[in-house]
C-alpha cells in the first residue's frame, strides 16, 4: 500500500475538483474526511467525463488508528478496479 498525506502529495487546499484530478492522474484513491462538499464535487467530476479511482470517506473524529486498520482491511480484501468510480464512507 502507498499512502500519501495532502501535504506530501501537494494537494493540500486545492480545490476539491482539482484534488480528484491530481488523484486520477496519479491513479490513486482519494481518502478524504470531506464529507460536506467532496461527494458532489465528485458527481460533477464524473459527470464531467473524467473517472476516478474512487473516493473514501472517512470521519474526522474516529482515531487515525481505527482509520488505518479500516483502510488496510479494505486493501488487503478487495481489489482497487472494485472502487472505480465510486464514493463510499468507511465505517468504522
Amino acid at each position: 500500500m502507498d499512502f500519501l498525506s495532502a501535504n506530501d502529495a501537494g494537494i493540500h487546499g486545492l480545490p476539491d475538483g482539482e484534488v480528484l484530478r491530481i488523484a486520477a492522474e496519479q491513479n490513486r484513491i482519494l481518502v478524504t474526511h470531506d464529507h460536506r462538499t467532496m461527494p458532489r464535487h465528485f458527481g460533477t467530476f464524473l459527470e464531467s467525463g473524467h473517472s476516478s479511482p474512487g473516493v473514501f470517506l472517512v470521519k474526522q473524529h474516529v482515531r487515525l488508528s481505527l482509520i488505518i486498520e479500516g483502510l488496510v482491511m479494505v486493501w488487503a480484501a478487495s481489489d482497487p478496479l472494485e472502487w472505480k468510480d465510486r464514493i463510499l464512507e468507511i465505517p468504522l
